[in-house]
Parts: C-alpha cells; structure tokens; sequence
C-alpha cells in the first residue's frame, strides 16, 4: 500500500494481497482519522457484499474469484472501537455482470486506486445501534 496527500485529497493505491477496509482503517497512523471514499476501481478478490435487511441484520454473498472494481464509495470515522470503515462497491464478474453492496471484506488481487477527500474528525462518528449497524452520528459544528 502506497499513498499520497494533497491537501484535502488522498490517493491511496493498495497491492495484491492487501485488504480493502485494514488499508483505508491503517491510514489513521498517518493522522487521517475522518474521510469520504469518493471512488475507487481495480480489480479483487475474496469479496464479501451484503445489506441490511429489515430486521436488521446483514444478508451477504461471497465472491471468491476476482472481479473488476468498478466504484467505491464510503466513509472512515472515528468509533468507540477505533477506526470505521462503511463502504459500498460495484464489482462486475468476468461475464460483465454487475455485484454490489455493503463491503464486508475484499483482497486487492491486482490493483486497487482509491480517492478519499480528508474531513474533520470532529464532524462524524460512528455509534453502535441495537441492530448489527453501527450509525453515522453528524456532530454539531461551534
């Protein structure tokens, strides 16, 4: 994994092998602790998609053999746990047909570029509900 800030703005490129949500959480060791995931492609691999049902709970679908990235998009905010990630993908598999969801897992199996737009850690974080979703909480500004 490789980044690079410029003001505001994050390119992070991830290698075979990395893993989606570690890399963008492990960004907070570089004083980026808040962001908005703006975009991504590449291509993965061992990929867990879901969403949240009415009951609240997660339904998912794994995908193990590589599919192109074709967008991101999500947050990083502080939690009572550390780092949170809430990221959503589309993914097309090799017959061009189109996957997407609440990422749970994904391993870069050729490439992954991703931009994130840094924000201010005192806006947003995330709280744990009564359901397996854990909240954005939008703090109020002065």
């Amino acid at each position: 994994m490789e980044h690079v800030r410029d003001g505001d703005d994050v390119i992070l490129r991830l290698d075979p092998g990395d893993k989606i949500h570690a890399s963008i959480k492990s960004l907070t060791e570089h004083g980026i602790s808040c962001a908005s995931i703006t975009s991504g492609i590449g291509r993965v691999r061992d990929i867990e998609i879901g969403f949240l049902d009415s009951n609240g709970i997660y339904q998912t679908v794994t995908h193990s053999g590589p599919m192109e990235l074709l967008s991101t998009q999500g947050n990083l905010a502080p939690s009572p746990d550390g780092p949170f990630t809430h990221i959503h993908m589309l993914l097309s598999d090799n017959g061009h047909i189109v996957h997407g969801g609440h990422l749970f897992e994904a391993t870069v199996h050729v490439v992954a570029e991703i931009h994130l737009r840094v924000l201010d850690p005192e806006i947003m974080n995330r709280e744990k509900t009564q359901s397996q979703f854990v909240a954005l909480n939008l703090c109020q500004q002065g």
